[in-house]
């Protein structure tokens, strides 16, 4: 079996949604880094003004994940065009496919 064309699209969705997990993963270690770092604070100072860290530490988990996203989306149909390309060119990639042992 050899791929010879791999949908653009299809493959930016899924990278998209793949992203955007690792986007959201990455926010929420922010976000906690964050919301501790101002507990810190004001806990030693008795000063409220890290609130604002708190709230931009909040908000990586919603940006985050769209950012890793977008930009994971765009690396995808860029590569996956460029694919096409190159396997026009060359053939493809070659793949080996053995059934799978039935279940018992």
């Amino acid at each position: 079996m050899r791929i010879t064309h791999i949908s653009p699209l299809s493959v930016a969705k899924v990278a998209f949604v793949l992203y955007g997990m690792i986007g959201l993963i990455v926010g929420g270690i922010i976000a906690i880094a964050s919301l501790a770092g101002a507990g810190l604070y004001a806990a030693s100072s008795g000063d409220r003004s890290g609130l604002l860290s708190a709230m931009f530490g909040v908000g990586a988990v919603i940006f985050l994940p769209l950012l890793y996203g977008f930009f994971g989306a765009i690396g995808a149909l860029i590569s996956t065009a460029i694919y096409n390309v190159v396997a026009g060119m060359v053939g493809g990639v070659e793949l080996t496919i053995e059934p799978a042992p039935a279940v018992r």
